[in-house]
């Protein structure tokens, strides 16, 4: 199972850096925009695009891939902690007793001891 993750892992990656390239390479639509303005295609079925590049075909074929390797690495990574679960690595619980002493920070309706001005004197509270 470990060799089929390893090569799971090598191909998203590789598919990754290729979409990359390939969305990089292509040209936009808004390159176009004289042609759907009378440009002579604008009359044909699918504008003046065409009916899909090659380049356009190969991006959403990778795209696919790139999908469904990321949702096989998603399993194997489920399967990953199932199995580190039951193999009886300790799990950080908070009990009851260690929350109340976690937060340090005085309540809302007292005041700090020193108000940070150097002097010790309380601000005066309004009311």
């Amino acid at each position: 199972m470990d060799w089929m993750e390893t090569l799971i892992v090598v191909v998203h990656v590789v598919i990754a850096v290729a979409l990359v390239g390939l969305v990089l390479i292509q040209q936009g639509k808004g390159a176009d925009a004289g042609a759907a303005f009378g440009g002579g295609a604008s009359q044909t079925v699918f504008g003046s695009q065409g009916s899909g590049s090659f380049l356009t075909r190969m991006t959403t074929a990778m795209a696919v891939v790139f999908f469904v390797t990321s949702f096989s690495l998603a399993v194997f990574a489920k399967q990953r902690a199932e199995v580190a679960g039951e193999t009886g690595i300790p799990t950080v619980q908070e009990s009851p007793a260690d929350a109340g002493s976690a937060s340090q920070a005085p309540a809302a309706d007292e005041q700090p001891a020193d108000s940070g001005s150097g002097t010790g004197d309380k601000i005066p509270e309004l009311e």
